[in-house]
């Protein structure tokens, strides 16, 4: 089988298709990412993230496309990926000292296979001072990624807790991916 092809260009992504083993490449769409509010949460990332491997797969039609998208969710509004630092600042003072809810949905097309599907964790952060959100929005991580931090970086120092899987909050479930490709008799994909 030809490399399965990753529509994302998150590194994070990449490290967790690698650590999985699995032999792909990246190609990116050109979707836009509207956030349509009246959609709930685990409906809009996996829209979202449909409509990116179907962009990629409609040039690519004899190759096992995924797409992801994650939101991060607090009081029920989505933090997209922040748009300038006063919008990080924002996000993180959001976020400082309590509960939030990330979702990341997938998407899974080949020829005879249309699936999406997601996962969701919460995430609980330690309270931060206005000096602690300013030093993180400097180191310059919070910028692409929903939410305005990493789990896996910098941010992490910052989170008390993660009920559910870690890897979804990092932006893609790795068990469940695997289970799923196993399910549809896609893997290995090697």
């Amino acid at each position: 089988m030809d490399k399965i092809i990753l529509a994302s260009n998150s590194p994070r992504r990449r490290q967790l298709l690698d650590m999985l083993g699995l032999d792909f490449e990246v190609i990116l769409g050109d979707v836009e990412e509207p956030i349509d509010p009246a959609l709930a949460p685990e409906d809009l990332v996996m829209d979202l993230a449909m409509r990116k491997a179907q962009d990629v797969f409609r040039t690519h039609k004899e190759r096992v496309v995924l797409g992801f998208d994650t939101m991060v969710y607090v009081d029920g509004e989505p933090l997209a990926k922040p748009t300038s630092p006063a919008d990080a600042k924002r996000m993180l003072r959001l976020l400082a000292g309590r509960a939030h809810i990330v979702v990341t949905g997938c998407a899974i097309i080949t020829k005879r296979i249309s699936k999406s599907f997601c996962e969701r964790a919460e995430v609980v952060f330690h309270p931060m001072t206005d000096a602690e959100i300013d030093g993180y929005v400097a180191s310059g991580e919070p910028f692409d990624k929903a939410g305005a931090y990493a789990v896996q970086g910098l941010g992490a120092k910052f989170i008390r807790g993660i009920d559910g899987d870690f890897f979804t909050v990092m932006g893609l479930p790795v068990a469940r991916l695997y289970h799923e490709l196993r399910a549809l008799g896609l893997w290995p994909l090697a």
